[in-house]
């Protein structure tokens, strides 16, 4: 029997194998599953700190009914904001199919990213990228399901400009996760 033949009856298959795959240029086995756990524990630790600061913030030091605080003003602030759209409040009609709505839109673009980097297989950069904004936009979709809403509450302000609008971790994640994988977001170029 020749090594094709008993690869097949063992179940294995001789065109998957670690060296068929290397002369075809393809990565080895495993490699993939290294890419995706770069991926997974990025996103898992800015959920964490998303999740984590939000508690801290409108629970424990009660920020939904105080309202503001002033950590280092006018630099840092925290001030309440309850989002019921995405970025500076755009579709905050706050009924439940513009909420449902964006659940759906963030899932689907959490998807996206996923299969994109699975298939463009960007650097490390790219990967802890796509981390962050996956992380950044499963933490507001907890938000939208706890709360109906997005918790932000870091207002920052400087050079006697106020700035009215606020923010969370979890927006800081998505804009730096995004920024990040236009810039390493994989090595294929468009033909």
């Amino acid at each position: 029997m020749n090594r094709k033949e008993k690869a097949m009856v063992s179940g294995v298959s001789v065109l998957n194998s670690p060296e068929t795959a290397k002369k075809r240029g393809a990565t080895a086995p495993g490699i993939e599953d290294e890419q995706m756990i770069t991926v997974f524990w990025a996103g898992f630790w800015t959920f964490l700190a998303d999740q984590a600061s939000k508690y801290i913030v409108v629970h424990m030091l009660n920020l939904r009914l105080r309202g503001e605080l002033d950590i280092l003003p006018p630099f840092l602030n925290l001030r309440m904001a309850w989002n019921y759209g995405v970025n500076f409040g755009l579709f905050s009609q706050s009924s439940n199919l513009v909420r449902w709505g964006l659940i759906a839109l963030a899932l689907i673009i959490c998807m996206a990213v996923l299969w994109w980097v699975g298939r463009d297989r960007p650097g490390r950069i790219g990967l802890v990228s796509a981390g962050l904004l996956i992380g950044g936009a499963l933490g507001n979709v907890v938000d939208r399901l706890l709360y109906g809403a997005v918790a932000d509450f870091i207002n920052m302000s400087c050079c006697g400009i106020s700035n009215p609008y606020a923010f969370n971790v979890a927006d800081i994640a998505i804009f730096i996760g995004a920024f990040g994988l236009v810039l390493w977001g994989g090595t294929k170029k468009a033909a």
